[in-house]
C-alpha cells in the first residue's frame, strides 16, 4: 500500500516534460550549410506509439515507428533509413535528423494561430522557364518552374530532368515570395523576387542546388531564342534499338531474374532504374504500383532495378520499407551499388537520371525511354507525366499481342 501511494505521488509531481504530449502541429527549422529552412511537422500519439509526419504539399511523409519518453523523442522513417532524435525543453524540441550518414540540426516550437494581414501580391502563377542553370553534367540549360498561387500564398516546384524539388510553400512579404521545403528529403529555401520587366529572380539554397536564376515565361523564352528545358522522353535512349534490353540481377531473396525468363515473354515490360535513397523515385513509386495493379492482367510487367549503397545491399531494410510503404507488387531486383549503374546498364545511351524508365514492347525491344519523374508538387506537369506513361503502356499492350520473343 505504501509503495502504491509513493508511486502515485511520484507520478503526480513528475516534471511537465515527462508527461507533456507532442500532439499537434509544430513550426520547425532545419539547418543546412548555415541556412535555416522553415518547415512544418505534426505529431500524434504518446509514449511508444508516437507518430510524426513531414509535409510535401498535401502529401505526408510518415514515420514508421517512434517513442516519446522522459522528454526524449525518437522517430524512425524507415523508408529513408532516417531517424529524428530530439529533446523537449522549455517548450522547444531540439535535436538532429540523420539520413544517409548526415545529420541536420532541427529546432521546433508549437504552431500558434496567426492573423495574416491582407497583402496585394503580384500574380506569378503558372509555368516559367528558369534560364542559365548551367547543369552541364546532364546537359540542361533550363528548368521548369511551376507556381500555384492563391492570393499571397504560393505552392511551387522546380522541375529538372530527374524530377522536382518537392512542394515549396510560402507567402509574399516585403516585395518577395519566400518558399521552403523539407519532407525528410530535399531541404530547400527559395526567394522569388518579381522584376519590373516581367521576369523573376530566384535565389535557391539548400542541400543540392544553390545560386541565383532568372525566370521567364515560356513564350518569352521562345521569342528570344533562349534555352528550352530538356525533353524527358528524348534525353535518354539505347545504343542499339534492334537488340533486346537485357538484365539479370537477384531479387531480395537472392533468386536471379533475367529478361529471358518465361514470365516476361510476349509482355510489355517497364524497366525502372531506381533507388530507395532517391526522393524522385519515392514520387514515382506509388504511380508505378497503381499502373501495375491496373494493367498486369493485360500483360504488363514492371521490373525495378534498384541501385543502393553497399550497406543497403547487405541488408536492404530501407528498400523493404520502400516496397511496403507504396504497396509494390511488381518485381524489384538489386542492381548493385549506385556507382556501378552506368557500367551495368551497358545498352543505355546518355543515361544519368534517377529514376529512368525503359518501355519495352512485347518483342523485347525498347520503344521509348523516359528520364526522371515529376512529383505531385509539379501539379499539371505531374498529371501530364502520368497520362503519358499510361497512354504508352496502353499503346504497347495493344501491339503484336500474338507475337512471341
Amino acid at each position: 500500500m505504501k509503495k502504491t501511494l509513493l508511486l502515485a505521488a511520484v507520478i503526480a509531481f513528475a516534471p511537465a516534460a515527462f508527461s507533456e504530449s507532442l500532439a499537434g502541429l509544430w513550426n520547425a527549422t532545419v539547418s543546412v550549410n548555415g541556412t535555416e529552412i522553415p518547415f512544418k511537422i505534426e505529431f500524434s500519439g504518446d509514449g511508444t506509439n508516437v507518430k510524426g509526419w513531414f509535409f510535401n504539399g498535401e502529401a505526408h511523409e510518415n514515420s514508421t515507428s517512434g517513442e516519446f519518453k522522459g522528454g526524449s523523442l525518437v522517430l524512425n522513417f524507415d523508408t529513408y533509413a532516417a531517424v529524428l532524435k530530439a529533446t523537449l525543453k522549455d517548450g522547444a524540441l531540439d535535436g538532429e535528423y540523420t539520413s544517409r550518414g548526415k545529420g541536420l540540426p532541427i529546432h521546433a516550437v508549437r504552431a500558434t494561430a496567426q492573423v495574416t494581414a491582407k497583402v496585394n501580391a503580384p500574380d506569378i502563377s503558372g509555368l516559367w522557364y528558369l534560364e542559365g542553370v548551367n547543369s552541364s553534367k546532364k546537359g540542361e540549360k533550363a528548368w521548369q518552374f511551376l507556381v500555384d498561387q492563391k492570393g499571397a500564398d504560393v505552392s511551387a516546384s522546380i522541375l529538372r530532368i530527374d524530377g522536382d524539388t518537392g512542394a515549396l510553400t510560402g507567402t509574399y512579404k516585403d516585395g518577395k515570395f519566400v518558399l521552403s521545403h523539407f519532407s525528410g528529403a530535399r531541404p530547400s529555401l527559395l526567394t522569388v523576387t518579381p522584376q519590373t520587366d516581367g521576369t523573376l529572380t530566384l535565389e535557391l539554397s539548400g542541400q543540392h542546388h544553390e545560386g541565383v536564376i532568372s525566370a521567364v515565361r515560356p513564350e518569352v523564352a521562345r521569342a528570344k531564342g533562349l534555352a528550352e528545358p530538356v525533353d524527358a522522353s528524348l534525353h535518354t535512349g539505347v545504343k542499339d534499338p534492334t537488340q533486346p534490353f537485357t538484365f539479370s540481377f537477384p531479387d531480395l531473396n537472392g533468386k536471379v531474374v533475367s529478361n529471358t525468363d518465361v514470365r516476361f515473354r510476349n509482355h510489355v515490360v517497364l524497366i525502372n532504374v531506381t533507388g530507395s535513397w532517391c526522393p524522385n523515385c519515392h514520387d514515382e513509386a506509388p504511380f508505378l504500383a497503381a499502373l501495375y495493379n491496373k494493367y498486369h492482367a493485360q500483360g504488363l510487367e514492371i521490373v525495378a532495378l534498384s541501385f543502393e549503397e553497399a550497406a543497403q545491399l547487405e541488408n536492404p531494410a530501407r528498400l523493404k520499407a520502400f516496397i511496403k510503404e507504396y504497396g509494390i507488387n511488381y518485381t524489384v531486383l538489386l542492381g548493385g551499388e549506385t556507382s556501378s549503374a552506368k557500367d551495368k546498364l551497358t545498352q543505355a545511351l546518355d543515361w544519368d537520371s534517377w529514376p529512368t524508365t525503359f518501355f519495352v514492347g512485347r518483342d523485347g525491344l525498347v520503344k521509348q525511354v523516359h528520364a526522371g519523374f515529376p512529383g505531385p508538387g509539379s501539379g499539371e506537369l505531374y498529371q501530364q507525366a502520368k497520362r503519358e506513361f499510361t497512354a504508352e503502356v496502353e499503346r504497347l499492350l495493344g501491339e503484336n499481342q500474338s507475337s512471341s520473343r
